[in-house]
């Protein structure tokens, strides 16, 4: 198995419709036990580069209900990859390995990831300047670090933890 690439491709207005036809498939097979389902990451803000993979986030009440959905995913070609680091989330791949096309994360409704995640869109999608420096940041790192996807990760995770922060103390003024 090699390390993924990151090559980054400008926005595709195709990503919302993609989104919203792995939302059906979603919702088909495990749909019962959704609370909530979001268009997360970089394809959900217009006008960002990001990889070509679509992140998904399922809200759920119990993340112990997760165990039960490994095998309807499966069916829509959603494979569950384990990842013990990830504590609060559970995380599902379609596609190959490193060609991946779509990611599914599952957690708790209104947890940290739950909103983290969706402050982080929304700051970006409400705040064109944050996300242009968002975008130039991504471009930087994927020219360095091109073939090694999880330092190109790591190194973007003091920006958007910094974006989840301000997002926080902006909705605090706004109550």
């Amino acid at each position: 198995m090699t390390t993924p690439i990151v090559q980054l491709e400008g926005y595709n207005l195709n990503w919302e419709s993609q989104f919203v036809c792995e939302k059906d498939k979603i919702v088909e097979a495990i749909g019962k036990q959704i609370l909530g389902i979001e268009h997360i990451g970089s394809t959900s803000i217009k006008g960002m580069v990001a990889k070509p993979i679509i992140d998904i986030m399922v809200g759920v009440k119990d993340l112990k209900s997760v165990a039960q959905f490994v095998k309807p995913l499966e069916k829509i070609e959603f494979e569950y990859v384990h990842k013990p680091e990830l504590i609060d989330r559970r995380f599902f791949r379609k596609g190959e390995w490193g060609q991946g096309t779509c990611h599914l994360h599952i957690c708790e409704m209104s947890g940290t990831e739950w909103n983290e995640k969706l402050s982080f869109r929304d700051y970006l999608r409400s705040n064109p300047q944050a996300a242009k420096e968002y975008a130039l940041l991504k471009k930087e790192l994927a020219s360095r670090y091109t073939d090694d996807r999880p330092t190109y990760t790591k190194k973007k995770e003091p920006c958007i933890r910094n974006v989840i922060e301000i997002a926080k103390h902006e909705n605090l003024r706004c109550t």
